[in-house]
């Protein structure tokens, strides 16, 4: 028998409650709790929190890591299952012009703005693997011919020219 120590009520050796008050008898399992965490919520949570932050960061490296590299993502694998290795820059511009000429060229979403004088080429870094636009005029009203060239992996594939003063060039390539 264990006797409550807040009414003196005598219950069953094997009673976790007082059947008189409902008060925790002492010798019970639940007032018996050996170990257990003894720090505040405050620390538990702070440590579940600190838990789920380690471990996203964990993720995001593991992610990171198994994610390819730029030059490795520009590959194209083929039907046969080959793979042909791209570029970091697919696509180049060649303009052959002796005056000032102005460029937007590129993915509509992402053009590339260049201008200058004479002969040049330039990387298209901003361009699609399927579609490419090239716009280049005049700048200075010479009748000198204006010859553009788009090149994909060193190959042309779309070129046009013009030797009107006030005209420009487009060349449009969807692969």
């Amino acid at each position: 028998m264990v006797k409550c120590p807040r009414c003196g009520y005598d219950n069953l050796s094997s009673s976790t409650y007082c059947v008189n008050c409902s008060y925790t008898l002492s010798g019970s399992p639940t007032a018996q709790k050996k170990g257990g965490w003894k720090m505040g919520t405050a620390r538990k949570i702070l440590l579940i929190v600190g838990i789920i932050v380690v471990a996203l960061l964990l993720f995001s490296f593991i992610y990171n890591a198994s994610q390819p590299t730029n030059e490795e993502s520009l590959n194209v694998v083929v039907a046969d299952g080959n793979v042909q290795e791209g570029s970091t820059h697919p696509y180049s511009v060649k303009v052959n012009y002796v005056g000032s000429w102005y460029s937007k060229s590129g993915d509509s979403n992402y053009p590339v703005e260049k201008s200058g004088y004479g002969p040049m080429s330039f990387s298209l870094d901003s361009a699609s693997w399927d579609q490419v636009s090239v716009y280049v005029e005049k700048t200075d009203g010479s009748s000198e011919p204006l010859t553009v060239q788009l090149l994909r992996n060193g190959d042309v594939v779309g070129e046009n020219s013009t030797s009107d003063s006030t005209n420009q060039v487009t060349i449009s390539y969807r692969s």
